[in-house]
């Protein structure tokens, strides 16, 4: 007998042991124990050595050798291969190796092989400490969110509050910029927004969804009812009824129809972590099932991605701009700052809560000045001050147009920088001063559009002209509700071309509000959520950029190649067809390639598993939704979900899911990794969280990773879909994948679970963005785009387009379709197919409506639900017992409607209805009214689709006509509406 033999018989004998010694010690192991009488056989598989454990009425014996009829065996091809997978911490790609060349063999049911599996994990997991002990039974947790990483303090089982993360004296010191004569340091703490303040009213919410729930009169053998969907209740089931309908729902739909009958979206924004976000532990479900994807559109970066890119590529940016060290340049050198369409107080970025807010504080402190381009005075301007300029929705373009037409004439743009750094200028120039169309593009023509004094934009452009410069368009470079307007794609495409004009990247002078590029260490790693956590999706997902080489694990894809428009699910049920264009991260012509639903060979969709959000309150014209879930072209619908909110109330079967706070993750505020490379330089430090598990689900309500693990075992995939791993088993996992480790040991991260990242000395800080484009050397910012492939003579050197240069003429388009009058070779002003021009649609209909993102909450999250952003009238006004969405209107056009402050108003076109509380205020121009979107509640008062909803849906309103015919993008800002006072007469 060799040591290996004899180290095999040891270590399996020695398991008995210790099975029996931790479930002695914790209650929670002994039950887990009695949850199943089964025999588990390991051994070698020529059954020369082996031992089986009888578990029974909670107790575990063994015995020596092979059993005849194991309930579940494991067998290894050799005691070498068993001894690297039966230790403690075993590399887990020892184990994917090993399963994938037949090393290890695992039989038996799929529900006795993963409880088994957690039975040998737990041995290692049991008895850890985590959480800070703050006496008085009081026990501090961390937590991440969508809106910043918290503490959760919790008493008895129950959260009783939660706070920012505030640091202690051994967290890394603040980096700090010296600037005038002005040191600059950010606080030693991390901001939330006001709606991760609230989660403590969400998580105890009356909305919850704590148990199964079936439409009461679906039934999945006989008559389903598909037209009472939204309008029949629901009944509780238990979660084995729940999981065996639609697992055999899922078996019936492939078999019947195929995988590609089958659809899943979600929505964006679920609740954070890298394992529990919607690309995670989702796609690795679906992936193994085979399913067709909704495809999700740039729904914040609109403009951008349909029209910026084709002038400087950034495709990996959906279009937006590389922010490095811009902060620190922004400090030192700038004289000025334009927000156009921006308002980071308000929608601050990407999860980046109001990290910006002291920076943006520290304008005001220099004396910067600042203007503010936007149809509603909003919170920034209102807070920082400044000149404001009002023009009306959808006219931005024919602003910026103007602007250039002020630098061309009086020579007050950067003329070598435009010789040297562009291409196409020339033709550009001509279409600006009229020699293509007759019309020169100046103040006074769009004065005419805009409704902005011509003397206001010639002052602007000459001051813009002659002072360093930093164009802020959007909340971080890539947002903006102008960027989602009927002419979207040529405001962003202009925004780009005026920053090409005064010098991008010289000092001083480059695109940002101090949002984004704070001098952090971006050569720490750690995961951003869009790299996939535990999906082992190597093409959806950003995975194979670091991730996969830091964490192996077994690959997921979809044999699927059917998909469907996310805003155009409706026609592809109701219709039975639709086309769309893809959103390829990866190069500038990946968005040109044109695609049909459904697809050669494939099944229409039958089945619609939805999971997180609502579309009816995120998408346009989401009537279209309702009607489409009532349809009898869906034969099941299941929905998982948080809250009976939204689309829930659409469901056959509900699937109650838990909380972040109520499970295992781990997660880094505000990194999203993939599609916003750094996107963390939103923060004034990077802070990696372990969410604890802080309580138990209430009441019978499970994590995501848990719901899929649940059907993964009905359908025979709980091996492949777990690799036998918990929660806490995967969050391990990605703090060994990443730079933790040579920090901070795991056993201290679980206990004080956050770390702040330590920034980089100061001469080692990232260089400013553009600035090594500007100064034509080879890129030295740290990020990987573009690809190798998409640089045109020199790797490193130049930008993603045909020339490497910024191009005022877009080679992409003039390939692809350079008569394209929506999307023409060079940025032009087109009036928008909704608005003003539209005569007769604007007698009928005289108010334009702008939706843009919402300040006290994250589109669906944190509204509704009973929370307490319900209370801030800002957000919603309690008339009557009901809460009500808020449309702010001007005085003239109030007065004019007999409209008051509060009173109840319908807002309406032939779109739908909604029923908002008014607010009177100078801070929206005349002619435009405001309400945001992302209302997580849908009340229709009648029939759903076709009745007024009193929930606050304004995308009921929007308009579904893509943004250009040739894209995949919403146009929602380009919404023409009337309004009147609501009398009541139709609610019960």
């Amino acid at each position: 007998m060799t040591f290996k033999d004899m180290q095999f018989r040891t270590t399996l004998y020695g398991l008995e042991k210790l099975i029996r010694q931790k479930a002695k010690r914790y209650p929670s192991y002994a039950r887990h124990l009695a949850e199943k009488n089964i025999v588990a056989q390991i051994k070698l598989k020529d059954n020369s050595s082996g031992r089986y454990y009888i578990f029974e009425n909670g107790k575990v014996t063994s015995r020596k050798g092979v059993h005849p009829c194991p309930d579940i065996c494991m067998a290894f091809e050799d005691t070498d291969i068993a001894a690297r997978i039966m230790k403690p911490n075993r590399n887990q790609l020892d184990f994917i190796n090993a399963g994938k060349n037949m090393q290890i063999t695992l039989q038996g049911p799929d529900d006795l092989v993963m409880w088994f599996f957690e039975t040998l994990n737990q041995l290692f997991t049991l008895g850890m400490e985590y959480g800070t002990d703050m006496g008085n039974g009081v026990k501090r947790y961390t937590s991440n969110t969508n809106g910043g990483p918290v503490f959760v303090y919790v008493k008895d089982g129950k959260i009783i509050r939660i706070t920012p993360i505030e640091f202690d004296e051994k967290d890394a010191t603040p980096w700090s910029i010296k600037a005038r004569g002005i040191n600059f340091t950010p606080p030693r703490k991390t901001t939330v927004t006001p709606y991760a303040l609230a989660w403590k009213s969400m998580v105890y919410s009356p909305d919850r969804l704590l148990y199964p729930m079936k439409r009461v009169d679906f039934d999945p053998n006989g008559n389903r009812n598909p037209q009472n969907r939204g309008i029949s209740g629901y009944e509780r089931i238990s979660w084995d009824e729940a999981l065996d309908i639609v697992a055999s729902e899922i078996k019936r739909v492939k078999r019947e129809y195929g995988p590609g009958a089958i659809m899943n979206g979600s929505g964006s924004h679920h609740t954070w972590g890298n394992l529990g976000y919607w690309l995670s532990s989702r796609l690795r479900f679906f992936n193994s099932i085979g399913f067709t994807p909704v495809e999700s559109n740039p729904d914040s970066w609109e403009g951008w991605y349909w029209g910026a890119v084709h002038h400087w590529g950034h495709t990996m940016r959906l279009g937006g701009a590389e922010t490095y060290s811009t902060v620190e340049d922004l400090l030192k050198n700038c004289e000025m700052v334009v927000f156009w369409s921006s308002d980071p107080e308000a929608t601050s970025g990407v999860y980046g809560a109001h990290e910006g807010t002291i920076r943006r504080q520290w304008l005001k402190e220099l004396g910067i000045k600042m203007v503010h381009i936007d149809p509603y005075y909003n919170h920034t301007a209102a807070w920082l001050g400044g000149k404001w300029l009002a023009p009306k929705p959808g006219t931005d373009s024919a602003m910026a147009l103007a602007i250039a037409y002020v630098w061309i004439t009086e020579n007050l743009y950067d003329h070598n920088y435009v010789a040297t750094r562009t291409v196409g200028f020339e033709k550009w120039r001509d279409y600006i001063l009229g020699k293509e169309d007759g019309i020169p593009k100046t103040p006074e023509w769009q004065e005419k559009e805009t409704g902005v004094p011509a003397k206001d934009v010639r002052a602007l452009a000459r001051e813009w002209g002659q002072r360093k410069t930093y164009l802020a368009a959007g909340g971080i470079i890539g947002f903006g509700g102008a960027c989602r307007t009927a002419t979207g794609t040529q405001w962003a495409r202009a925004m780009v071309c005026l920053m090409a004009m005064q010098g991008l990247g010289k000092p001083g002078v480059n695109m940002g509000c101090l949002q984004q590029g704070t001098p952090v260490n971006t050569k720490f790693y750690f995961p951003g959520y869009a790299e996939g956590g535990l999906s082992g999706d190597l093409e959806g997902t950003a995975m194979a950029a670091n991730l996969y080489q830091r964490m192996p694990q077994l690959p997921t894809i979809n044999t699927v190649y059917q998909r469907v428009p996310r805003l155009k699910i409706p026609e592809a049920i109701l219709e039975g067809r639709c086309t769309g264009y893809p959103k390829n991260p990866k190069t500038i012509e990946g968005q040109f390639f044109k695609y049909a639903y459904p697809a050669p060979g494939y099944p229409k969709v039958r089945m619609y598993y939805k999971y997180g959000g609502s579309h009816f309150g995120t998408m346009v014209d989401t009537n279209r939704y309702t009607r489409a879930y009532r349809s009898e072209e869906l034969e099941f619908v299941v929905n998982q979900s948080i809250w009976f909110e939204g689309e829930a109330r659409f469901a056959d079967i509900i699937l109650p899911a838990c909380t972040s706070f109520e499970r295992w993750d781990i997660g880094e505020f505000a990194n999203c990794g993939g599609y916003i490379n750094h996107s963390y330089t939103q923060c004034n430090h990077r802070v990696v969280v372990l969410q604890h598990k802080c309580i138990e689900p209430l009441g019978e309500s499970k994590s995501d990773y848990q719901i899929f693990l649940e059907l993964a075992k009905r359908l025979g995939l709980a091996i492949p879909y777990s690799e036998g791993m918990t929660e806490l088993d995967w969050c391990k996992r990605m703090f060994d994948a990443s730079d933790l480790p040579k920090y901070i040991s795991w056993k201290q991260f679980l206990k004080k679970g956050y770390f702040v990242v330590p920034n980089p000395p100061e001469e080692l800080r990232d260089p400013v963005a553009y600035r090594w484009y500007a100064e034509d050397r080879p890129k030295d910012t740290p990020e990987i785009s573009p690809l190798p492939a998409d640089y045109t003579e020199e790797y490193g050197r130049g930008l993603q387009t045909q020339s490497g240069k910024i191009e005022f003429e877009c080679s992409s388009l003039k390939r692809f379709d350079p008569d394209d009058p929506e999307r023409p070779v060079i940025c032009k002003y087109i009036p928008a197919w909704e608005g003003p021009h539209t005569t007769e649609l604007y007698k009928k209909y005289p108010l334009q409506l702008i939706s843009p993102h919402p300040r006290y909450s994250f589109h669906t999250m944190g509204d509704g639900k009973d929370s307490f952003i319900n209370e801030i009238e800002d957000h919603r006004v309690l008339i009557d017992g009901h809460y009500y969405w808020v449309i702010r209107i001007n005085p003239e056009d109030a007065a004019a409607r007999g409209i008051k402050n509060k009173d109840l108003v319908k807002v309406f076109n032939d779109r739908g209805e909604v029923i908002c509380a008014a607010q009177v205020t100078g801070r929206v121009r005349p002619g435009t009214v405001h309400a945001y979107e992302s209302s997580a509640l849908y009340e229709p008062v009648g029939e759903p689709g076709n009745s007024a909803d009193r929930g606050g849906c304004i995308n009921l309103l929007t308009p579904s006509r893509m943004i250009i015919e040739k894209s995949h993008g919403m146009a929602a800002n380009s919404c023409l509406v009337e309004i009147t006072k609501w009398e009541g007469g139709e609610v019960a």
